[in-house]
């Protein structure tokens, strides 16, 4: 078991050690990791701009940070995982660091904005702190961009509920769920009035959109051809408040007050 500076557990980087050699192949330049992720930047592209200061938070292999870094924003990574990090380093046109989500009090520094893709924040357990820490880096004015694993997910649930795996269909429901065996990481799946609460004190929830509508989760196997089909239906879609329920990520826009 790892540790903070403070003595607060940390959840295993083993396993994201383990994935970071093939993290891209498996996600991130899939037809349907490419969709969700492009969905994701058609939302934050237009919230940082060229010259400004960017904290990526759970960079991974550094996806996002690149895409950052290639328009002119300032960008400082961090993860957990130091093979994580290792290759977000080598991408070059940016600073990558290890340091998990519950570490952030150790930056120092004023940053313009803050982004987190895809789940990072689902292992964290005390959401509240992380704002709470996240709110001495970011500037007032400043937009927090979070894109965290839903609650429901409509495909994930037809698509194990068809196979009789109801236990897979329905593991998002109760709000956490132990994952990723034999790491047993516990993830957590909190509802929009949920981090709403999480952020309330320091920041304004501005927006939320779902990303993941009708393109799938990375394990349903699609056409490329089709996935192109559906992320354009997201793309008209997805910001509906009933639907957007109903994706496999949710989106949050936050501003620091």
């Amino acid at each position: 078991m790892r540790f903070d500076v403070v003595g607060r557990a940390l959840p295993p980087a083993n396993l994201f050690d383990r994935m970071a050699a093939t993290y891209d192949a498996l996600w991130t330049t899939t037809p349907i990791g490419r969709a969700q992720r492009n969905l994701v930047w058609r939302e934050m592209d237009a919230l940082f701009q060229p010259g400004e200061r960017l904290l990526d938070i759970g960079c991974g292999t550094g996806e996002d940070a690149a895409h950052f870094a290639s328009r002119g924003v300032t960008v400082y990574a961090t993860d957990a995982s130091p093979a994580m990090v290792q290759v977000a380093q080598a991408r070059g046109g940016f600073a990558a660091e290890v340091c998990g989500a519950e570490q952030l009090a150790q930056i120092d520094g004023t940053f313009d904005g803050a982004i987190s893709n895809f789940g990072a924040l689902n292992c964290v357990e005390d959401l509240p702190a992380v704002a709470g820490s996240l709110a001495a880096l970011v500037r007032p004015g400043g937009r927090v961009a979070i894109c965290l694993i839903g609650r429901f997910c409509s495909w994930e649930t037809l698509h194990y509920g068809a196979r009789f795996q109801f236990g897979k269909a329905a593991r998002r429901w109760v709000g956490h769920a132990l994952a990723c065996p034999p790491d047993n990481i516990m993830v957590h799946y909190p509802t929009a009035a949920e981090v709403r609460a999480a952020f309330a004190y320091d920041f304004q929830l501005q927006r939320w959109t779902g990303i993941g509508l009708f393109v799938p989760p990375s394990y349903v196997k699609l056409p490329a051809a089709l996935v192109r089909v559906l992320a354009a239906c997201d793309r008209l879609l997805a910001r509906l408040p009933l639907l957007r329920a109903m994706a496999d990520h949710r989106l949050f826009i936050l501003v620091r007050k």
